[in-house]
């Protein structure tokens, strides 16, 4: 999003995190530019899919916890992403017709398909907000996200395969911190991000270079650098684990196959 607060056109010769994340999902919302990076990134780590497919059933499971054992009936969803099967407003209004999820995102592109899909039951209500995490202030003082969630109630902010794409450790934990405090106790936490804890030291030197990937990349953090996250919240039982181990329902892959880390926490 410009500074003025309208859309860029949306430039397919560049890869954009969204639809290089759709294309590892088997979606067909990506541009050539999206799946030149996405083979690339795949070449040096070949288990970026089965990252990519963990991470989001991760997100099914979170907000199905959220809804039906922590009451939650409000979501922030920074970093929405393309519309794929189990979004967090399928999963929360499926459980609880009256829940509300504002999406938040950056890419034009992501806005187009989610508000042609991203369709919620009467009982709730399901809005969009074209913005950036980086600048949180704004996010918070949009017309959209006031009338659509009441902020002196409870408020699931989820940051899901988003924080990564914030290289400065500083920028990216007052991004969160501006969020976490404007939300009433009670509120949730969700994060999850690509870390190097399991990698071999030759493929995240591969990757940090950055140049296979277009001009968005992401930042690899340790397990202690996504915990500095949750910082002054009170972690969810299993605590942050990769994702694939936080409340696993169904047999999953080892987990150095899946370089994420993921977690909730509540104030």
């Amino acid at each position: 999003m410009t500074s003025s607060g309208l859309s860029a056109p949306i430039d397919a010769s560049e890869a954009h995190p969204a639809r290089r994340y759709d294309y590892w999902l088997g979606g067909k919302d990506n541009f050539a530019a999206d799946r030149e990076s996405g083979d690339a990134i795949e070449k040096i780590y070949p288990h970026i899919r089965t990252s990519a497919r963990q991470n989001r059933m991760f997100l099914r499971r979170v907000v199905r916890y959220l809804v039906e054992e922590a009451g939650i009936r409000q979501f922030l969803d920074v970093g929405t992403g393309l519309p794929a099967a189990g979004n967090t407003h399928q999963v929360a209004q499926g459980i609880a017709p009256q829940c509300r999820i504002v999406y938040v995102d950056n890419d034009p592109l992501v806005m187009v398909h989610a508000r042609a899909l991203l369709t919620g039951c009467a009982e709730g209500r399901t809005a969009y907000i074209e913005a950036d995490l980086r600048e949180p202030q704004a996010i918070l003082a949009d017309e959209t996200l006031t009338g659509t969630l009441d902020l002196a109630q409870p408020i699931a902010v989820l940051l899901v395969a988003v924080l990564h794409f914030l290289p400065d450790d500083s920028a990216a934990g007052a991004a969160v911190k501006i969020l976490v405090d404007a939300m009433a106790p009670g509120s949730y936490l969700v994060v999850s991000h690509a870390t190097d804890g399991l990698m071999d030291h030759g493929i995240i030197e591969t990757l940090s270079d950055g140049g296979h990937v277009g001009k968005t990349d992401t930042t690899l953090r340790s397990k202690a650098g996504v915990a500095a996250f949750f910082d002054g919240l009170t972690m969810v039982d299993p605590g942050l684990q990769i994702v694939s181990e936080w409340r696993p329902e169904t047999d999953r892959p080892p987990t150095e196959q899946v370089s994420v880390y993921g977690g909730a926490a509540y104030k």
